[in-house]
């Protein structure tokens, strides 16, 4: 049961007010520590609007339900009340004593609504209106809403003016053939998706993985994968055995959630962590988690902050802190290796960068390995792999962790099938099956979970970076809700995600780092360190340096790993058709320079990441091009917006409605938080 309280309105019209308020207040002292007078008191004044409200729509409203606090896990947070009337549900947020309807509020509102429209079962063919009801404020003036199968706009009223406000939107439904049965809607599951950041800090709050669900039935092997990964590590635990998991899946599959889970569950206390090279990654989940642990202290920050280091950690820094330290081993008996397919090869691991001097003399995988092998029993690394996400030279892929295993006498390795004898040799952990290998099937995740409402979008992107006209095409066909949009005009693309972007989702750009003339469209800036990137991720326009302020495009290597609402992708000249095939580039002074088959993989990948960022649309802008300047000629910018309109993007002006008045822009809230 997800409400506090659940019950029939007629039952709730024949209890005392008190009762209702008493019986609130035993659910929250059965799930939190105390009771808050305040709480009561904003109770006392909802249960009175509401009971006045509904005593004025007898008898109609005598069939209809009500549930009180219904919690949305994704948010962590609740819903004032949700009324289930014959033809429609009703989502009440109440603002007690407020006397105006502040933009703040109505997002809310209209984000729980969406919540509800888009991961629970039970609402799918009924329109889900959003209320907000500011007790003391007057009487407003409501657009007339569009009440499909959908979220409606946000609707206001008053204390004195609900009833009326009710009474017309039930009347404006048409009467459906089969009511809506409040029984079935109670019996149908509610999954939400949250994203990775909401997710880690769910986990890092000491939620479980089965709490978060997907809200398609086929993503159970989500479960599965979890599963294996807890019983993997168990046996090697009781065993004293050094195991190695690769994790495989496709992008946005839940490899990252089910990596968190590992280092976050019930191992955390017997020391786990998850390692990354990918520090934007790093610095937006400490951050998060760290604001998340603080609440509204300030003073409790700083502590959290160096809480979240040690379970969130730099994987390059790990290493070389433990190759510095030959006779010591780390305190943790599990780590997780985020996108272990990049790990560095023996090359790139002694090379010294500008900054820093190598302190390595082997490839990554092989150090993991000794390292993790220092501890006198038992040791597992649950290494995480994604599929075409290979972005970067000196990137040893799965062949080096093969290698690196097969050498050390002391490590098996337990994976899908999909690890041995397919696709590039670099990426075959091994090319036949070797007897330090054990298969797990349920270690490869195939369903994606990122893209909330379309199970199509990373197959279609794959046939699209394939110049598979033909396969796009026909997923395209196939789905009405493919969540590629295409557009020709930068402003259209951002007014576009502006009315896209409704209640707290968060939008923003991206693009390929080496697409360089962009800078011709104004969009020159960079984001420049990791304070840039937590800024981007987790502030809130009128921030001016959050994404939602659509300003400053993510590049592949700021978003690997994480994931926006809504994306607009600005195509560059790196990737361009040649023919009827992809030509990567790069820009060297004045021209373009055809990159070799090799960059061209990388390329394309980069085009992956960008592409398989959006839990919602991806708005994709081709620009115009310029036949003045040799570096934008219009040919190629329209030979790939025609490639795309051929795989079945939809052409943005066809699908997007036009905008009415300029929404209030959401504040900067005081504390950045994704849930």
């Amino acid at each position: 049961m997800n409400a506090w309280l659940s019950l029939p309105v007629a039952s709730f019209l024949a209890t005392p007010a008190e009762g209702i308020v008493a019986r609130l207040a035993d659910a929250q002292s059965r799930r939190f520590r105390g009771g808050e007078p305040a709480q009561s008191g904003a109770w006392d004044i909802q249960v009175a609007t509401l009971r006045r409200a509904l005593a004025e729509l007898l008898p109609e409203a005598a069939g209809w339900h009500l549930l009180l606090e219904y919690d949305l896990l994704r948010l962590e947070k609740r819903i004032d009340a949700v009324l289930l009337t014959d033809r429609a549900v009703f989502s009440l947020e109440f603002k007690c004593r407020a006397r105006r309807f502040e933009p703040a509020d109505q997002r809310q509102a209209e984000d729980y609504a969406l919540d509800l429209h888009d991961f629970h079962a039970g609402c799918r063919a009924w329109p889900v209106i959003p209320v907000l009801v500011a007790t003391e404020a007057p009487t407003p003036d409501n657009p007339a809403p569009l009440l499909l199968p959908a979220v409606a706009e946000v609707q206001r009223a008053s204390a004195a003016s609900l009833p009326g406000l009710l009474r017309g939107l039930q009347a404006a439904i048409p009467a459906p053939a089969t009511p809506l049965d409040a029984a079935a809607w109670l019996a149908a599951p509610y999954r939400p998706v949250p994203n990775i950041v909401e997710a880690a800090t769910l986990l890092y709050a000491r939620n479980s993985v089965a709490e978060i669900a997907a809200t398609r039935a086929d993503a159970a092997n989500l479960g599965r994968t979890t599963a294996a990964i807890r019983d993997a590590i168990a046996r090697a635990a009781a065993r004293g055995e050094r195991r190695v998991l690769f994790v495989t899946g496709i992008p946005g599959a839940g490899k990252t959630l089910c990596g968190l889970n590992a280092a976050f569950g019930a191992l955390r206390g017997a020391g786990a962590a998850f390692l990354t090279g990918n520090a934007p990654l790093v610095a937006v989940l400490r951050e998060a988690l760290a604001r998340n642990a603080a609440g509204e202290d300030r003073h409790a920050l700083r502590p959290a902050r160096q809480r979240t280091t040690a379970a969130l950690q730099n994987v390059h820094r790990f290493l070389e802190q433990y190759v510095e330290r030959p006779g010591e081993a780390p305190h943790e008996h599990v780590v997780v290796f985020d996108e272990a397919q990049r790990a560095w090869d023996a090359d790139k691991a002694r090379r010294d960068t500008q900054n820093r001097r190598s302190r390595l003399s082997d490839s990554e995988p092989a150090h993991m390995l000794e390292i993790m092998g220092r501890h006198p029993g038992w040791a597992v690394v649950v290494a995480l792999v994604g599929n075409g996400q290979e972005i970067n030279t000196g990137e040893a892929g799965l062949a080096e962790w093969g290698r690196a295993i097969a050498a050390s006498g002391a490590w098996r390795a337990l994976a899908s099938p999909a690890v041995i004898g397919a696709g590039p040799p670099a990426q075959r952990l091994a090319a036949a099956p070797a007897p330090w290998l054990d298969i797990e099937p349920a270690l490869h995740l195939d369903v994606p979970m990122r893209s909330v409402r379309s199970a199509t979008a990373a197959p279609w992107v794959d046939a699209v970076l394939a110049s598979d006209t033909g396969a796009a095409g026909r997923i395209a066909a196939a789905d009405p809700d493919l969540p590629f949009l295409l557009t020709r005009d930068l402003g259209a693309m951002r007014g576009a995600l502006r009315r896209l972007a409704r209640g707290e989702r968060r939008a923003g750009l991206v693009a390929s780092s080496g697409a360089r003339r962009l800078r011709a469209e104004g969009l020159g800036a960079e984001m420049r360190g990791d304070d840039a990137t937590v800024a981007w991720f987790l502030e809130r326009w009128p921030d001016i340096r959050a994404s939602d302020a659509l300003e400053v495009p993510a590049t592949e290597y700021a978003c690997q790993g994480l994931e926006l609402d809504l994306v607009g992708l600005c195509w560059g000249g790196d990737l361009v058709r040649a023919g009827e095939a992809w030509a990567a580039r790069r820009l060297s002074g004045t021209r373009w320079q055809r990159e070799a088959a090799e960059g061209l993989e990388f390329v394309r990948n980069t085009y992956r990441v960008l592409l398989t960022r959006a839990r919602y649309e991806t708005v994709v802008w081709v620009p115009p091009g310029d036949d003045d300047d040799p570096t934008r000629p219009r040919a190629q910018m329209d030979a790939i917006a025609a490639h795309l309109l051929a795989c079945g993007a939809r052409p943005l002006a066809a699908e997007v409605p036009a905008p009415g008045p300029a929404p209030d822009p959401p504040p900067r809230p005081a504390q950045a938080l994704l849930l």
